[in-house]
């Protein structure tokens, strides 16, 4: 008993106690979901037999059905379209964003500081906001639109089969902006200036200074704001029923709400895990991207 009391009290016994502590909560909350969405996914599973885990074993006959599905292709490209433009918009406008927001003027961290209230609104709350926006009638985008001179008529955002999954993509993409930026920020904020002085000094402009300086040194932050956004747009699930219900015709439809049509709507959880299973896959390759990105600055 001695022993065990001195290995715990000599640091190295308490620090194995804090990790093993964290693993166990880790399993227990994420790990243990994990598998048992796995095994589901490979069996039949309806509301008779969702209270035992002794369920018919269905092989890949749930993927293949998922794959045949005529809306499969059409949510796949809707994924896709969200995903890469939400990550290239959030990037974009953030690190846009992160260089202004980098200069010196009156009110700079308080106009920066208000960015941040879309990063704290709930999905939701936000869905429901820009469903107004995007309204075809009354909606303010529309309303500038037309200000600006770029459109005549009426956009119906919602309910036009071409433009209902940008319609979700542009809320997205003004949720996540705050967050990229603050990170964006961050990396910025941790080059030497005298790197700039020195590169201005030898008569680089800013275009030159940006791209051997700038871009270079923010490259594990860039890397790890990219697959942080992979990961969170994958699971970006709320604004979907506030704003379009993945219609009209699956024309807004992504595979995180199809995964809830199919488990909640439908009731079929096996083909709900499924879908599910599929989007691990795009989430593992972001955590590698984002570990990889980020294994210089842990060891340094």
């Amino acid at each position: 008993m001695r022993r065990i009391l001195s290995s715990i009290t000599d640091g190295k016994g308490f620090d194995l106690i804090l990790v093993g502590v964290t693993m166990l909560f880790l399993f227990a909350l994420a790990g243990v979901p994990l598998v048992y969405n796995v095994v589901m996914s490979f069996q039949q599973v309806d509301m008779f037999n969702l209270n035992t885990f002794s369920r018919p074993f269905a092989g890949f006959e749930n993927y293949v059905a998922i794959v045949s599905q005529p809306e499969f292709w059409l949510v796949i490209r809707n994924t896709a379209i969200f995903v890469f433009g939400s990550i290239a918009g959030q990037f974009i406008f953030g690190f846009a964003l992160a260089i202004f927001f980098m200069m010196s003027f009156p009110f700079a961290s308080t106009i920066r500081g208000l960015f941040l209230v879309s990063w704290v609104m709930p999905g939701l709350v936000v869905g429901a906001l820009w469903g107004w926006i995007l309204a075809g009638d009354f909606g303010v985008l529309n309303a500038i639109l037309r200000g600006l001179g770029i459109i005549d008529g009426t956009m119906f955002w919602k309910s036009d089969p071409n433009l209902s999954i940008w319609a979700v993509t542009i809320a997205n993409v003004w949720l996540g902006l705050a967050f990229n930026m603050m990170l964006l920020s961050v990396g910025l904020a941790g080059i030497p200036r005298d790197l700039y002085e020195a590169a201005e000094l030898d008569g680089a402009n800013g275009w030159q200074r940006f791209t051997t300086i700038t871009l270079p040194m923010m490259r594990s932050t860039i890397g790890a704001v990219l697959a942080l956004g992979l990961i969170y747009t994958l699971q970006q699930f709320d604004l979907f029923p506030a704003i379009t219900e993945g219609g009209p015709a699956n024309s807004s439809n992504v595979a995180q709400y199809w995964a809830w049509q199919w488990s909640f709507q439908l009731f079929d959880f096996a083909k709900g895990a499924t879908v599910s299973m599929m989007m691990l896959i795009f989430v593992l390759v972001a955590s590698i991207v984002y570990v990889r990105s980020t294994r210089h600055e842990v060891r340094g």
